[in-house]
């Protein structure tokens, strides 16, 4: 086994061990920002957060609808259609470059893909797994207050007589973006906040009363579309497959849309016109300002409609990650001299950097503002979010973590940006890297693993210390920790103790 997976697989007892332990921290961390209680999501799952009660507004039958169903919604085929698309795309593109490695449904395949029957099966739905506030990303939509998020699992509910192997949670997650404020209300992002922060999200005069069906956005898909199990030819791999669907009020339907900051690789080294139309938009002083804070809005023209995220990608730059080859090398969309003209010009007009520093800050925040490349970092798999599964026979938050590393350090910021909202005080919207979270003034990552603690993310510091990459020299380890590399070529690293 290389390095890198080695420490992944240190990586994924972490995950396994280390947060079950801190259970109770996790949900001290989420409180006033998701519901993750599997007694609470089994009673909303029973209500109008069902997904086809979502969906259908005038539904009231008490059976859920079942995949074979809702996929046959006229609302839905859009949908049906672009992931039938991208599956065929994807395994398209395997022949073509790796037609040596067989790909099918089953064990006997070196490609192993998701069988589809299945998310179009009547022995299927998506169960409401957890429900998380966004309201942290009001400055993309101040009218609407930000974003409130179902997410749903598909689970396998009606498995065959005998079949005690089959799992019964798949490998997919569909998130129901709804605006937290809809059109119209009268009611303030201030009070939003209050409900949210005030402790009983489910409660009659909480704030959960204040969403319907009537405040959709749009879906998100995370699909696991195939894994690859290690051989003598490949590490392990999963690929992710995402995806965006747009709600249209006129045609009552989901349209397939452009991902939010999902820059399109493969489109931009391929049309020289429009590198130059990219590399001009984003290097100017107010969009690198916006990106460096973590709330920029790249045009549609310049993103993609889905991506693909394979996991783990380690910690070395490979073609892996999103943005791979746009900085460096031939036909790249940006050079050394590009990026580092930029940010000098940007410091010397008052500008005040947080985070990109640095060529290698620029890099890494070119990959973590993407959807793929945030799902690449800290995450369970692809996922960041696979909920809670309550109809398990013990549901327990404390076994079964239902979220990633990189959630649970984002939960400060996120409840920070909250009770600004609340206290009626501008909101400081931006964000770290997403291996690294922001404090904002608190102790609660401190130690953890979610910020400097065994097992995040840090940076090996070397002699002389002028040569320490500026984006990152803070990024240090908990006392008795040490940094140590995670790759062959990268000083990103992860805390363990020092003996090691």
């Amino acid at each position: 086994m290389s390095r890198a997976p080695r420490f992944l697989a240190i990586l994924l007892a972490l995950l396994c061990g280390a947060l079950s332990a801190r259970a109770a921290q996790d949900a001290a961390l989420e409180r006033g920002a998701a519901i993750t209680d599997p007694a609470t999501l089994r009673e909303l799952d029973a209500g109008k957060f069902r997904l086809d009660r979502m969906l259908v507004s005038e539904r009231s039958a008490d059976i859920p609808l079942a995949n074979s169903e809702l996929f046959a919604l006229p609302s839905m085929a859009a949908v049906r259609q672009a992931i039938d698309g991208e599956f065929n795309r994807y395994i398209a593109r395997h022949h073509a470059s790796l037609s040596k490695e067989t790909i099918g449904v089953g064990e006997g395949f070196d490609f192993q893909l998701f069988d589809r029957t299945l998310l179009y099966s009547a022995e299927t739905r998506f169960v409401l797994a957890g429900i998380v506030n966004r309201m942290d990303r009001t400055f993309t939509a101040e009218a609407s207050c930000g974003e409130i998020r179902l997410i749903y699992r598909l689970t396998r509910v009606n498995k065959a007589a005998g079949d005690v192997a089959a799992p019964p949670r798949l490998p997919m997650t569909l998130n129901l973006v709804l605006k937290a404020r809809g059109e119209g209300a009268a009611i303030a992002c201030s009070e939003i906040a209050r409900r949210w922060l005030g402790g009983a999200p489910s409660a009659s005069d909480g704030p959960l009363d204040l969403i319907d069906y009537q405040n959709i956005d749009r879906i998100e898909t995370n699909l696991q579309i195939a894994h690859a199990p290690k051989s003598s030819v490949r590490d392990f791999r999963i690929d992710y497959l995402l995806k965006v669907f747009r709600y249209d009020r006129q045609a009552r339907a989901f349209v397939e849309s452009p991902m939010e900051n999902q820059i399109d690789r493969a489109r931009l080294l391929a049309d020289d016109g429009l590198k130059r139309e990219f590399r001009a938009w984003l290097l100017d002083p107010v969009n690198l300002v916006a990106f460096d804070r973590g709330t920029v809005l790249i045009p549609e023209k310049f993103l993609a409609h889905g991506a693909i995220a394979p996991t783990p990608v380690g910690f070395d730059p490979s073609d892996l990650e999103p943005e791979f080859g746009l900085v460096h090398g031939e036909g790249a969309v940006f050079s050394e001299a590009d990026v580092v003209t930029a940010l000098r010009k940007a410091t010397e007009s008052g500008a005040k950097l947080q985070n990109i520093r640095s060529l290698a800050g620029f890099e890494r925040r070119l990959n973590d503002v993407t959807c793929s490349g945030c799902h690449q970092t800290r995450g369970i798999g692809g996922f960041h979010f696979p909920g809670v599964d309550w109809m398990a026979d013990k549901p327990s938050n404390a076994t079964v973590v239902p979220a990633s590393p990189h959630f649970f350090g984002d939960q400060v910021r996120r409840r920070a940006i909250l009770a600004s909202l609340r206290d009626g005080k501008p909101p400081d919207y931006s964000r770290g890297f997403a291996s690294r979270p922001q404090l904002r003034g608190s102790t609660e990552l401190a130690g953890s693993n979610y910020y400097d603690g065994w097992g995040a993310h840090c940076y090996v510091r070397g002699k002389p210390a002028a040569n320490n990459d500026t984006s990152f020299r803070d990024w240090t380890c908990a006392e008795g920790l040490t940094c140590q590399a995670a790759g062959k070529t990268s000083r990103i690293g992860m805390c363990f103790v020092k003996s090691r």
